[in-house]
């Protein structure tokens, strides 16, 4: 598939078939995360892959807030065999950038104009998303509850110092399984690019 066709079918898919996902192409999605940029090539992402059902209900056990989960929605996602967890390591940037080609021994992060750790592994994240959409699969990128962290951290034992920024479902998309997440249409391009000055 053409790049500009993998870019135009990119989706969020919510459904999925039954239909077990190749591991091999659950690895080609990994191995072109792992490629995704990193600033001083620091590298501070991790990402953790559940492809059983068993670590998939863990998943949605240890993520799922109390009284939640039986909406249309949950229900839609927790049929994806695969979910990868993408996390980022602040430390990993703090220490690259502690080296001596850097120079920045005080790890002070008032130095960083935005978080790195973070928009480098969403960067990793894309390119699995752009990866399922080559392979003819779906997938949805969403957010874990910030007070299911610790939850999702004791149940896959995620070191303290990695952070989950979202999370992956990867699967057959069920029919029906895209749709937007309202009514809303994309905005022009004109009104986000701003040529020369705002």
């Amino acid at each position: 598939m053409d790049f500009v066709e993998v870019v135009r079918k990119r989706r969020m898919v919510r459904s999925y078939t039954d239909e077990p996902v190749d591991p091999a192409v659950v690895r080609r999605a990994l191995e072109h995360a792992h490629r995704a940029p990193s600033a001083g090539f620091s590298q501070g992402w991790a990402f953790l892959l559940l492809d059983d059902a068993g670590a998939v209900a863990r998943f949605w056990a240890a993520t799922t807030p109390a009284g939640q989960g039986d909406d249309a929605w949950s229900q839609g996602m927790r049929t994806a065999p695969v979910l990868v967890v993408p996390l980022s390591c602040k430390r990993a940037y703090l220490d690259r950038y502690a080296e001596p080609d850097k120079g920045w021994t005080d790890r002070d992060e008032a130095r960083w104009a935005a978080p790195y750790w973070d928009i480098d592994t969403g960067m990793a994240a894309l390119l699995i998303l752009l990866t399922a959409v080559d392979d003819e699969l779906g997938a949805c990128f969403f957010g874990v509850p910030p007070q299911r962290v610790g939850a999702l951290r004791a149940e896959f034992g995620i070191p303290d110092d990695h952070h989950p920024i979202g999370a992956i479902t990867l699967g057959h998309p069920a029919p029906g399984g895209v749709r937007g997440s309202s009514r809303r249409r994309r905005c022009p391009l004109d009104d986000v690019v701003h040529h020369g000055r705002w």
